[in-house]
């Protein structure tokens, strides 16, 4: 009887925990379909790079890459409180000791952050966070296997030669409009 309330009590202390820790995945499933929100999920399929010549580590790093999530929040006049709001809550999941800073700039209310989960030579995500007070804010996570610095840098070299289909992009539109 004592191992079945020991259990009991461990699957529930389990639970509880699970979902107290917020995460960026869950803040981007609980904000999908919200207001003001724009979620657009990219596939390795975005990139058309089958007519470039591509480097050893860009090859590398392509095959590393699984997909990138992209969270936006258009900032107007009506709705700069829950910009505040909002933009505190990724700033305070971005703070759990899972997420490692990489490296931060700008100033006061503006400015971008990028940080990692994993180890310096296997990071399963790479999170790009940039906000303007006057515009919103934006959340990149970049998902993969085994990335490391040096593939990202690899991977935004394949982004500006390569022919992007913009057909996966199309969501973002209405953010970027007047």
């Amino acid at each position: 009887m004592k191992l079945i309330i020991i259990l009991v009590s461990t699957l529930v202390f389990s639970l509880q925990s699970c979902q107290s820790e917020a995460s960026l995945q869950k803040y981007f499933v609980d904000h999908t379909n919200q207001k003001d929100f724009v979620v657009v999920d990219v596939s390795p399929s975005i990139l058309k790079t089958d007519k470039m010549q591509l480097t050893p580590e860009q090859n590398q790093a392509l095959q590393s890459f699984e997909k990138m999530n992209v969270l936006a929040f258009k900032c107007d006049g009506k709705n700069q409180k829950q910009y505040e709001l909002e933009a505190a809550k990724v700033k305070s999941i971005l703070k759990n000791e899972k997420y490692q800073e990489l490296m931060k700039f700008g100033s006061g209310h503006d400015g971008a952050s990028v940080s990692f989960v994993g180890e310096d030579e296997h990071i399963d995500e790479f999170v790009l966070y940039a906000n303007k007070k006057e515009n919103g804010f934006a959340v990149v996570r970049v998902l993969g296997k085994d990335m490391n610095p040096t593939m990202v840098l690899s991977m935004l070299s394949i982004l500006k030669e390569s022919n992007l289909d913009m057909e996966q992009l199309k969501p973002l539109q209405k953010l970027l409009a007047p």
